[in-house]
Formats: structure tokens, sequence, C-alpha cells
């Protein structure tokens, strides 16, 4: 069977003006980058791009200015997931009526459902319009884990096509990748944990570390895909320092600092999140040179 979603999806960053308001400019740079890399598709709204400081009107905006961005040249998913079950409902409604492949909708945080709870969350999400559901299972920033049981069971709804994993838990990893049906697309959510997880059968990535290396991001897991073991770990070990200094503070503070670094976007970031302490901007400096090495940017 057919899976919908396979290879890499950047996570992408929302970048701001001095102003504080979103640089569309910036923007369509940073999604002709992704697309000239070659990556299958691009998750817009998502933690990378900081949702959590959108307002309900930007969230909207850059779902409906998204598809029109990407003009078709690659998939596009819309981050949807709140902890609000209606409002999620709401922002499915505004992707599926834009025109989205799909929409990735995460774990409600903060009020901690209980399985049960979790199943008729996502459920109602997925009866709420006919685009495709990609599940985001993250216990760190969600305080709770979608188990495995649960998912099989959303996985019988015909709208959920797909799981993105970040859990961490390589063994919660594969447990689902065993079980789930042929057609269900299992993501993985942790950049430093790709080449294990399709090592496992996984069928691609929802990454950050594409934000600024989109080519070999994409490239190493279609090699993946393909079977190519060896040029692929190669491949991963050539980016994997990079992977690790994205991760240094709490994500996009790093990512988005590379990427103004490189030239595409202006390094502005909202409160709560800080602007990269000296030493994160050191390993920022290695990791661009890095880059620099690995892709060729035009800027």
């Amino acid at each position: 069977m057919n899976k919908l979603f396979q290879g890499t999806y950047t996570a992408i960053i929302t970048p701001f003006t001095q102003n504080n308001v979103i640089d569309w400019s910036a923007f369509e740079k940073l999604i002709d980058h992704q697309i000239a890399g070659g990556v299958e598709g691009i998750v817009f709204v998502g933690t990378t791009g900081e949702s959590p400081t959108l307002s309900h009107s930007e969230h909207e905006e850059i779902l409906r200015w998204s598809i029109k961005a990407v003009g078709g040249r690659c998939k596009v998913i819309h981050g949807t997931g709140s902890n609000n079950t209606r409002e999620s409902i709401g922002f499915a409604r505004v992707a599926a009526d834009s025109g989205a492949d799909g929409h990735l909708v995460i774990n409600p945080y903060y009020n901690k459902p209980t399985a049960e709870g979790l199943y008729l969350h996502f459920k109602a999400i997925a009866d709420s319009s006919d685009l495709p559901v990609i599940i985001y299972n993250i216990q760190g920033r969600t305080a709770i884990n979608l188990e495995t049981d649960t998912l099989l069971r959303l996985a019988e709804h015909p709208n959920i096509v797909g799981v993105k994993e970040a859990s961490g838990n390589i063994g919660q990893m594969m447990d689902v990748i065993r079980r789930v049906p042929e057609d269900f697309c299992v993501l993985v959510g942790d950049d430093a944990l790709t080449l294990p997880f399709m090592a496992c059968g996984g069928d691609g990535l929802i990454s950050v570390v594409s934000n600024c290396l989109p080519g070999p991001t994409s490239e190493m897991v279609r090699k993946c895909l393909s079977g190519d073991w060896g040029t692929a770990r190669t491949s991963f070990y050539q980016i994997l320092d990079v992977m690790h200094v994205t991760m240094l503070e709490s994500n996009p503070i790093p990512v988005k600092a590379i990427m103004a670094e490189l030239g595409f976007c202006q390094k502005n970031i909202r409160l709560p999140l800080t602007q990269p302490a000296q030493q994160t901007m050191q390993a920022v400096g290695k990791a661009v040179d890095t880059i620099r090495q690995l892709a060729d940017y035009e800027v």
C-alpha cells in the first residue's frame, strides 16, 4: 500500500522583523531554500515555528498564506494542535479550506488527559474534516505519552494516516513501527535518531536541522528509504554535529540563530524564548562553518 507521507518534512521557523511581526519576505526565502533542497514537504506553525507565541489571527494567516507561497512545489502540512479540542478543530478547518496536504496535531499539553481523553480528542479533530491527520506524540513538551494501544485505535480512523514519534523512546518507536497498519506513516521527530529509526522501518523525518541543511538531510533520508545504508550512514554522521547544536537550547533558539547567521532571516525570537547564550553562539558559528562546507548557499 502507498503511504501518504514519506521522506523529509521541514518544521520551518517563523521569521520575525525587528518590530516583532512576521517577516513575509524572509519567509518566502526560507520556503524557496527548502524546495531547492529537495524536501518532500514543509510543516508550518509547529513548535519550531514558535506556534505558542503566535496570535490566533497570525496562525490562520500563515496557514492560508503558506499554500500560495509553496505553490504546489512540495507538500504542505499545517500545525493545528492545541490543548483545546474546539480550537484545534477550528485550525483544522482552516487548513482543510486552504488546501493543505495534511495537518499535524500535538498531544494536548498541560491538561494531561487520560488515554480515553486522548483518543476522543484526536478522533473529534479527525472527524471535523477529511484532511489527513498526523498525530504528534512528544511527551517532553506535553507531559503526556500517547501509548501504542491508543494510537492503534486511532489508526483505524480513515483520516488519521500517521504519527510523528518524538517520544525519544526507541523501544516505543519500534513497537509503533511493528504494530501499525501497512499504510500508516511513522515519522521520527528527533533528528539525531533518524538513522536508527529508519533502520527499524520508519518512513521519514519531520526535521529541525533541515531548516539549514535541506539538501543533505533529505538526500540522507532518501538513501535510507532506498536501502543504501552505507551512503546514508556517511551523510548522517556528516550532519550529526549540526543536529546536536540545534538542540543546545530550547528549539528553535539555536536553529533560528544559525539561519540568521546564514543570512536567511533576522535572529529575532519571541518571549518567553530568548537569544542564545554566548556559549551556544560559539557552537552556532562552528555549525555554520560545517553547513557552508556541506551545502552551497546563495543568499
